[in-house]
């Protein structure tokens, strides 16, 4: 099996470069914004490499596996009750941090985090990475970003109201031609598609990379150019780290112990725990720019806060699980040669 390959700074706390990357582009933002015909050309060039992302998510997804995972119904209802009811709860929660550690405009953002879908391609290289139910992180995944994609909007209309820049049937029809179009697109021409895909999986993951990157830039250079970040101070900045540490906490000892009292297996609850502590920078970026509007780039910042502090934490947990003693049965089934196995240098992106 490959390793995902992590640079040590120290040695307990790998520093993935994907994160590096990303700091680098939110540099690039501050230091050089897009601005007037140049933000126009980021802007559409970023929708551009976000329909293409879930156009290449939908492509890779086997609609076989997806229906088998469909049998597993418990473990993808649990991932779901994490991702949908339990974190905005704890996003909910987070109004008594304003105006103490909180600012209002940050707190939206915290709870928009909290609605967001989890993550596909980290969740399954980690469940991989720890040795988990491989194809159950797979459809719990990608269930929760089909979810999302609906139920996102409609939870930030509610919850976050006037706060979130207005919600109309507009906006929605946005986020589905951006994201469910593509990705229906891909699952109908995977027959055509899926073997160059496969042939090409570590180039086209560069793509995937690039596409977040480009988001994330066109995000922060409006921010720049807005002048939003003047209002985040240092120790604002700090409050909201501390929230999201104690958040992820939450929900890693969430999913795994509550796993265990619903009595799902060690392999389930590898994928329970990787998939339902997570939350999505790929699709959370696009549904903040649509539903944010001109303030997207704040509200952003706890989910890309967030997402760098979710990868450096289970990376570590990942690690350390692959470490258990092998089960019987995940040696069965490689054995088999039934258990897909992704290349998580290629998948750790959303």
């Amino acid at each position: 099996m490959s390793r995902r390959r992590t640079l040590a700074l120290p040695s307990w706390l790998p520093v993935d470069a994907y994160i590096l990357a990303l700091i680098g582009t939110v540099v690039l933002a501050a230091l050089l914004p897009a601005r007037g015909a140049a933000a126009d050309v980021a802007g559409g060039a970023s929708t551009g490499a976000v329909a293409l992302l879930f156009f290449l998510y939908g492509a890779r997804l086997s609609t076989a596996e997806a229906l088998d995972g469909l049998k597993h119904w418990r473990l993808h209802l649990t991932v779901l009750a994490c991702t949908f009811l339990i974190f905005p709860l704890l996003g909910l929660a987070s109004g008594g941090l304003v105006p103490y550690v909180l600012t209002p405009e940050l707190q939206a953002g915290f709870l928009f985090l909290c609605l967001v879908p989890s993550t596909i391609q980290s969740s399954i290289a980690f469940t991989s990475i720890a040795r988990g139910n491989v194809p159950a992180a797979i459809c719990a995944g990608s269930f929760s970003s089909l979810t999302g994609i609906l139920l996102t909007p409609l939870l930030a209309a509610l919850l976050l109201g006037s706060t979130g820049g207005g919600f109309s049937a507009d906006s929605l029809l946005k986020i589905v031609l951006q994201l469910l179009v593509p990705f229906l697109a891909g699952q109908f021409l995977r027959r055509w598609v899926g073997g160059f895909l496969t042939r090409h999986k570590k180039v086209l993951g560069l793509v995937d990379r690039g596409s977040i990157l480009l988001v994330v830039y066109t995000a922060f250079s409006e921010g720049m150019v807005a002048g939003i970040w003047h209002q985040v101070t240092p120790a604002r900045l700090g409050g909201l780290l501390a929230a999201e540490a104690v958040l992820l906490a939450v929900m890693l000892a969430l999913t795994w112990y509550g796993a265990r009292r619903l009595g799902f297996g060690r392999e389930d609850r590898i994928a329970i725990q990787f998939a339902g502590s997570k939350k999505s920078l790929a699709a959370g970026l696009p549904m903040a720019s649509v539903l944010f509007g001109a303030h997207a780039s704040l509200a952003v910042l706890p989910l890309m806060l967030f997402h760098q502090m979710q990868l450096m934490v289970c990376a570590v947990i990942a690690k350390r699980r692959s470490r258990d003693p092998e089960p019987e049965s995940a040696r069965n089934r490689e054995d088999a040669g039934s258990v897909p196995v992704p290349d998580p240098a290629v998948t750790v992106t959303s």
